[in-house]
């Protein structure tokens, strides 16, 4: 469709009817098609309009014809704002073809019905044809990206797309200072259509806030909750403030963040979309859909953005509180800022935002510097005041992203600061660098940039004064030439004096030094007066409070050009910590070597005491028919001498004894222990009692005469004459019979470990032996692994001892010598081999 240059002939007069009260009132399924029909069309037939029946209720009741004369009012009512808004957009396509045409009011009258009448469209849809033909706004162009995407839909329904945008935005334009009625236009021209419930208009306040300014579709219960959102305050909206950019929610059950609205629709889907110009976000626009929100079209996109751009307008005038209280925010202009920043110590600017022909936000501009502005790269202040941010300081675009930091706040309101923000400014091509601390505020519509470029030299200051601190160092400085004394105030809580009272001269030092220090203070002096050479010393400082401290002086002298002694520098630090832990770090190592030499001398009295008793090998036993070996193998750490004991002798009865056994633990307890029960043992024997009776005694040994120790233990009196051995256990491992190169240890008999109770009885058993038959015993310590059981060790063991060397004594050293034991404990074996 075209606008005419010039006027067409009137070939329809008609102009818009004044609105009646018989009017018919649309229905809620067709209000979005002829919600404004009556704006330009011929009214149709009237239809009954007698009070309904409603439900539960007599027509002819007074209470039913009152609902339904107040259903029929409240019909009107919505007819007529809707034709309040079309008639405002036809008023204002008259106005476009008046200027166009050329022509009077009445004329354009006739024109824009000519034409409607012409293109089969209602008045009203022409006239919104003419408005986005004229404006080529962005509401235009959403429209017509909206109608591109949906060519395929019915026309009314096209052409309801357009009628919707363009009453919405008579709504806002008309309420321009009516946040709450520019929600309801929005709602109900626009967004109810696309499925949307309600609506909420956020005004952003310059702290980072969020202002309720109006809403459409929620409760008025639940739109006071939510009047105030103080900043910080994670929110659906607050997202979109934050960002910048429009965001869609599917779902709010997904995210978890509380909205206005969230306990009716908690599964709905939402949009935040932020609502500002030149570059400054206003408020925000959130719309509130009942079911989860699939993704939109772009054309819908666009379309919610767009009355985003109306809500701008509105917001700018929107007046701002701080929160419960009701109190309104005044802005402050520019010229009070200035007034401000004047009276600021630090360096500031108040920038002002500098938009293009299309009102997009491209640069700051300087508008004020106060009297405490320095500028990084030298420049005066006149040269810097008035000029463009990135002008000025093109730089501020680049790595440490200040300019990035200054439009986010000018967009948000949320102050931004920072330590130690690094600055660059360009002097001749050159880039000079400077470390500052940043604040960034926005006032109205105005940005305070504060900066404060750190001294270096006061930054070195306070990290010596720091350092000083921590290490208990104290400067000092003496001029010999004047006799003045300086010190720094850390010497003065060393010393323990106030700052108020004079420092001590180093000739006065001995006075305020332990006694039997005076040597060395004095032999210091001497070093630094009358040699000229540096010196440190350490010495005991007497405090006036009466506490002692240790201190170690470091001091040089200071010449002139002519090699004359004119000053002393130093420091003094105090070492008491430092003395008091090495003074226990020496007691400490007298202890631990005290204690090292009493443990080696009782291992090696264990040691001895073991070897006298039981020698690596001893001389064979002379016994008929019977060839007897021993071996015995320490520990190889000496303080590890364990218990393990054996004994082979032939008792006056002509029966031979043989047993091993193992005392509990290492040391010389578990050595003496071991020769009380192998001498009992041995002493016990001559009385002819057979093997178990023999432990059973050894237990009560072991249990009441010698401080309730444990061990193991097994015995066994061999017959030369019937080549029987009878043997009983005590918790030892049991002997090994090796037989035709086989070797199988002997059944495990009952025996509990020595010690362990009072009385108890031993289980024996007989075996008898054949010729070129060996018998091993043997402790622990040679098959014992900490990475296997004891059954696997034993496995091990009894294939090394199924080899038969052709001497006793062979098979005993090649036992030792491939054991796989690693527990580093001792070693007992004893074997016989029958002939």
């Amino acid at each position: 469709m075209t606008i005419p240059t010039q006027p067409t002939e009137p070939g329809d007069d008609r102009i818009l009817p004044a609105p009646t009260a018989s009017a018919p009132a649309p229905t809620a399924t067709t209000a979005e098609v002829d919600l404004f029909a009556t704006a330009g069309e011929q009214s149709a037939p009237e239809e009954d309009v007698s009070p309904r029946e409603p439900d539960g209720v007599a027509a002819a009741s007074p209470v039913g014809r009152l609902a339904a004369t107040v259903d029929r009012l409240r019909q009107e009512v919505m007819a007529a704002q809707a034709e309040a808004d079309g008639r405002a957009l036809v008023e204002l396509a008259k106005g476009i073809l008046v200027e166009r045409l050329g022509c009077g009011p009445s004329e354009a009258a006739q024109q824009l019905s000519a034409l409607a009448e012409q293109a089969g469209l209602s008045p009203l849809e022409f006239a919104v044809d003419v408005i986005n033909q004229a404006a080529k706004d962005r509401v235009s162009e959403v429209t017509e990206a909206f109608l591109a995407a949906v060519t395929k839909a019915e026309g009314a329904a096209e052409q309801s797309a357009a009628v919707r945008l363009r009453a919405a935005e008579s709504g806002a334009l008309a309420a321009a200072h009516d946040t709450q009625a520019v929600a309801d236009s929005l709602l109900q021209h626009a967004l109810g259509p696309l499925g949307a419930v309600a609506v909420a208009i956020w005004a952003a306040g310059p702290d980072g806030s969020l202002t309720l300014a109006g809403s459409a579709g929620f409760s008025p219960g639940e739109a006071e909750r939510w009047r105030y959102v103080p900043p910080d305050v994670a929110t659906v909206a607050r997202g979109a403030l934050t960002k910048g950019t429009t965001q869609w929610i599917g779902s709010l059950s997904r995210t978890g963040l509380p909205t206005i609205g969230r306990q009716l629709h908690p599964d709905g889907g939402r949009a935040a979309v932020p609502a500002g110009s030149a570059g400054r976000v206003n408020g925000i626009l959130e719309i509130a859909w009942p079911a989860p929100l699939d993704r939109q079209p772009p054309a819908v996109v666009r379309q919610v953005e767009a009355l985003a751009d109306l809500c701008a307008h509105t917001l700018q005038a929107y007046a701002h509180v701080r929160g419960p209280g009701q109190e309104s925010l005044l802005l402050p202009d520019v010229s009070e800022l200035m007034d401000l920043t004047d009276g600021l110590h630090d360096p500031a600017l108040v920038l002002v935002p500098h938009v293009d022909t299309a009102g997009k936000l491209v640069d700051f501009r300087i508008q004020h510097v106060n009297d405490r502005f320095l500028d990084p790269a030298g420049r005066p202040r006149a040269v810097v005041n008035g000029a463009l941010l990135l002008e000025a300081y093109p730089m501020a675009a680049g790595g440490g992203d200040l300019f990035q930091r200054i439009e986010r706040v000018h967009a948000t309101g949320e102050p931004f600061r920072a330590r130690r923000m690094s600055l660059t400014a360009l002097v001749g091509e050159v880039p000079i660098a400077a470390v500052a601390d940043v604040s960034i505020s926005r006032h109205g519509n105005c940005v305070l940039l504060i900066w404060r470029i750190e001294d270096e030299a006061a930054r070195l200051a306070s990290l010596l004064q720091n350092a000083q601190r921590l290490g208990r160092i104290g400067g000092f400085e003496e001029d010999l030439l004047t006799g003045e004394t300086t010190w720094n105030g850390q010497l003065f809580t060393l010393y323990g004096r106030s700052e108020a009272s004079p420092p001590v001269p180093l000739e006065e030092l001995a006075a305020h030094t332990h006694p039997d220090d005076a040597v060395i203070v004095g032999r210091l002096l001497r070093t630094l007066l009358h040699r000229r050479r540096p010196a440190s010393a350490a010495f005991r400082l007497q405090r006036p409070d009466g506490v002692t401290r240790h201190m170690r002086i470091v001091a040089e002298p200071v010449l002139d050009t002519d090699d004359r002694l004119v000053a002393v520098r130093g420091a003094y630090q105090d070492i008491s910590a430092q003395h008091w832990t090495e003074v226990a770090l020496a007691a400490t190592r007298d202890q631990l070597a005290q204690s090292e030499q009493h443990a080696s001398e009782r291992s090696r009295l264990a040691l001895q005491l073991q070897h006298a008793i039981m020698p690596p090998t001893r001389a064979p036993l002379e016994a008929p028919g019977l060839q007897v070996a021993v071996r015995y193998r320490p520990a190889e750490e000496e303080h590890l001498v364990g218990g393990d004991w054996y004994d082979a002798v032939v008792l006056p009865s002509g029966l031979v004894m043989l047993c091993v056994g193992d005392v509990a633990g290492h040391g010389i307890e578990a050595a003496t222990s071991m020769v009380v029960l192998r001498n009992a043992l041995r002493g016990l024997a001559v009385t002819g009692a057979g093997p178990g009776q023999l432990l059973s005694w050894l237990n009560i040994v072991a249990h009441h005469l010698t401080g309730s120790i444990t061990a193991t233990a097994v015995c066994g009196l061999y017959d030369p004459a019937r080549h029987t051995l009878r043997w009983a256990r005590a918790g030892h491992l049991p002997p090994v019979l090796v037989r035709d190169a086989r070797a199988a240890p002997l059944p495990l008999l009952r025996g509990m470990l020595l010690g362990a109770v009072p009385d108890t009885v031993y289980e024996e058993e007989e075996v008898q032996l054949a010729a070129e038959d060996t018998l091993l015993m043997y402790t622990d310590g040679l098959i014992e692994r900490r990475d296997r059981s004891v059954e696997e060790s034993l496995t091990q063991l009894l294939l090394q001892a199924s080899t038969v060397p052709p001497t006793l004594d062979r098979q005993l050293d090649r036992l030792l010598t491939y054991s796989r034991s690693d527990t580093d404990d001792d070693t007992c074996i004893v074997g016989i081999r029958v002939h």
